[in-house]
């Protein structure tokens, strides 16, 4: 590197240590983004090859040195050796591409490897860039969405061969392999070695004396001081078991409690993500693959009859005055598919969401951008031609079968559960109010007991429902205070009123 600086700048003296800080000052500042670090390794590489090799031609080595360069995590020297060392690398990752291109050409869709997540990282962009210009070539060639789907994933196996990333070659299933936790595998392989060792124990004290089993009898009671030529080992022998029982029990136990902890767990953090898919798990439980699967003959009867029977409809008179009415629409355009509109909806996309029946992420058609053009052609050939691939218009289908009985019973109760639950919450809610009214109460009656006793009197309900109608309360009023009335006046008025003077 300190000579590539001296001969690009010779009037700077600069000792190698103090260039090598430098660099790495730079690379950890991030003073430049990789764009322009990429076009300031475009710029340098062409005048140090012109000067190291003194006129060689390597113009495709030299073309492609930095993606490479920063793909296999190669040296930015000028050598010939280095070159030589670059155009290995790049030879070997076309021998991958075709390769891994050959493989998933002739290879059904269910029977592709699941593509892995690969971390964004430098190298990895770096290595979907090196591979991104060998693609043209097989691009070009491709005659339909087909083939271009099965020449981008062949590339993705590629990049992810390259990368050194876990890639599975057993078909992709639909469903997801129920794992056993480690713990779990744990816990049973110490209940299997129990039952086992109990197995033997209770042979021996029957009487079995091979060899086999008297060395397992020892190894059980190994350390406790106990011989098999006691004359109470049959009692030894039963504590033993009984023992062993109770740990199996314990242990029974610990994998019951930890699998309901991580259920609970689980489901608190589906909550949290995808309510949606939480209610739908609780409501319908994993039946996928249960029983057996329907018959495809009648399946495909079924919907035969049911779709492709001609069928008479009763046109009214409205159909001729809609379409009189829709003559005068002026048509619409054409609709013209640019590699702009392609790369907008790819750019919108997610990296890793479910990539579908073809298994190909996202992630893959943003980076590798030469695929844009070809896949605009092709969809408007498909689009002027109005035909699709049975790619485009098959999905993942999951039948759940809902004719047992057994899953009715389970979807009632747990309807009767949710409602239960309701109710619970229902009379939570009410307790939680009650103690509410009540601390405000007592802070209130510490702070304006005349408050207090206002709202005691009468409740605050001001503002709930409509108000009542103005020209009604005045004519409840008004018959109620002014209409006469006829008083019943008795005896006692006239005592009251002989009364009142003399007070």
């Amino acid at each position: 590197m300190h000579c590539f600086f001296a001969e690009l700048e010779p009037s700077i003296p600069v000792t190698e240590q103090n260039l090598a800080d430098r660099v790495r000052y730079i690379m950890r500042s991030k003073i430049f983004d990789d764009a322009e670090l990429e076009r300031l390794r475009r710029e340098a590489i062409p005048s140090s090859n012109e000067l190291a090799t003194a006129g060689d031609e390597a113009p495709q080595a030299t073309d492609q040195l930095p993606r490479v360069e920063a793909a296999m995590d190669l040296p930015v020297v000028g050598d010939s050796d280095d070159d030589e060392m670059v155009s290995h690398e790049l030879e070997q990752m076309r021998s991958i591409l075709e390769e891994a291109i050959l493989e998933t050409r002739s290879m059904p869709l269910e029977n592709r490897p699941r593509l892995p997540r690969i971390p964004l990282s430098k190298r990895n962009r770096a290595v979907v860039r090196a591979l991104h210009p060998m693609l043209v070539t097989y691009l070009e060639a491709s005659r339909d969405l087909c083939e271009t789907d099965s020449v981008l994933f062949g590339a993705a196996v590629a990049a992810c061969r390259i990368i050194g990333a876990k890639l599975p070659m057993a078909g992709r299933a639909t469903k997801q392999s129920s794992a056993i936790p480690a713990w779990r595998k744990r816990i049973e392989d110490r209940i299997a070695k129990a039952r086992a060792l109990i197995g033997r124990l209770i042979s021996f004290r029957s009487g079995n004396n091979r060899p086999r089993v008297v060395r397992t009898v020892r190894m059980a009671f190994a350390g406790t001081n106990i011989s098999l030529s006691q004359p109470d080992i049959t009692q030894k022998l039963t504590e033993r078991i009984d023992d062993l029982k109770q740990k199996i029990a314990a242990w029974g136990k610990r994998i019951r409690r930890f699998t309901e902890r991580s259920r609970r767990f689980n489901q608190n953090r589906l909550f949290q993500s995808d309510q949606k898919r939480l209610y739908k798990s609780l409501e319908r439980p994993e039946v996928c693959g249960a029983g057996p699967g329907p018959d495809q003959a009648n399946t495909v009867a079924f919907w035969r009859g049911l779709w492709s029977e001609p069928v008479n409809h009763s046109e009214g008179p409205w159909t001729e005055v809609v379409a009189s009415q829709c003559a005068s629409i002026t048509p619409m355009d054409p609709v013209i598919i640019t590699p702009d509109d392609v790369a907008e909806a790819v750019r919108r996309a997610p990296n890793w969401k479910s990539p579908g029946l073809d298994g190909l992420h996202h992630y893959w058609l943003k980076g590798f951008m030469v695929c844009h053009a070809v896949l605009a052609r092709q969809f408007q050939e498909a689009l002027n031609q109005k035909s699709l691939p049975s790619l485009f218009t098959t999905g993942i289908t999951h039948l759940v079968p809902k004719d047992q009985p057994d899953i009715m019973q389970k979807l009632t109760e747990r309807i009767d559960d949710l409602k239960q639950r309701i109710a619970a919450w229902g009379k939570r809610i009410r307790r939680y109010t009650e103690r509410s009214t009540r601390f405000n109460q007592n802070r209130l009656f510490q702070s304006d007991q005349k408050r207090l006793y206002k709202s005691l009197e009468r409740p605050i309900v001001s503002g709930t429902g409509p108000a009542p109608n103005r020209a009604d309360t005045v004519a409840f009023w008004r018959s109620l205070w002014s209409e006469p009335v006829n008083h019943n006046e008795g005896p006692w008025t006239e005592v009251v009123a002989r009364w009142t003077p003399s007070s």
